[in-house]
């Protein structure tokens, strides 16, 4: 039933019966903790994802290598990312994803994309909270498109690592926006490392957060992190 199911992926689209589809998200189940089938079913989905099939038959392949993929179907995956109609669900896979490999083809297609696809992708690298992409991302906080810009500050508040902190505080956003997101992702870091029992580097960025020149709500709260910095 299982090669039937892959035959009828070759020609699915939006639109038709799904019930044909079924064996392979039985697959998906019986393999769990079979490494060896998971694997042979994975790159199954793999080569069908390099064929030309539909987009609705791609989207159900990056759904299942969400939950199967390792770096078997990585290369497949990445082939994706700078497709506009297909880089959104090939993030979706790679962001779940346990293997490095999925990480460093996320890094690798940073600097070839633009606009909305390279937002994209500095999201998922946030989303895997990818200590590796921090010096990438801090140079794009100072990139003089605002959305880039404020998309790489965030990306950095989601990894929340002192590095990442670090990226932060020298980087020198362009945009008025990217300056807001700085100081809301530095207020992240410094809440991450607060909880971490990193006092002496929370409290250097909650004072640095204090400065009249930022906004209201963010010195109020980095009033609030300097205080809890000495337990009161």
């Amino acid at each position: 039933m299982l090669d039937q199911a892959f035959a009828a992926l070759n020609t699915y689209d939006w639109g038709q019966d799904r019930t044909a589809l079924n064996p392979i998200d039985q697959a998906v189940v019986d393999t769990h903790g079979d490494k060896a089938a998971r694997e042979k079913l994975e790159s199954r989905l793999a080569a069908v994802l390099q064929t030309d099939v539909s987009r609705a038959a791609k989207d159900f392949i990056c759904r299942k290598l969400r939950v199967v993929g390792s770096s078997v179907s990585v290369r497949a995956l990445a082939g994706l990312l700078p497709q506009k109609e297909y880089s959104h669900m090939a993030r979706y896979a790679l962001e779940s994803m346990p293997t490095s490999a999925a990480a460093q083809a996320l890094r690798d297609a940073l600097p070839t994309l633009e606009g909305e696809l390279k937002i994209g992708v500095i999201a998922s690298l946030g989303a895997r909270q990818d200590g590796a992409s921090v010096p990438s991302l801090g140079q794009l906080v100072a990139s003089d498109k605002g959305p880039i810009a404020s998309s790489a500050a965030d990306a950095l508040g989601a990894i929340r690592s002192s590095a990442a902190a670090k990226a932060l505080a020298e980087a020198k956003p362009q945009q008025a926006t990217a300056k807001s997101a700085v100081a809301n992702a530095s207020l992240s870091c410094a809440e991450a490392l607060l909880a971490s029992d990193n006092k002496a580097e929370a409290r250097v960025i909650y004072a640095a957060l204090t400065g009249g020149s930022q906004p209201k709500q963010i010195r109020v709260a980095a009033t609030r992190g300097l205080l809890a910095c000495v337990g009161k």
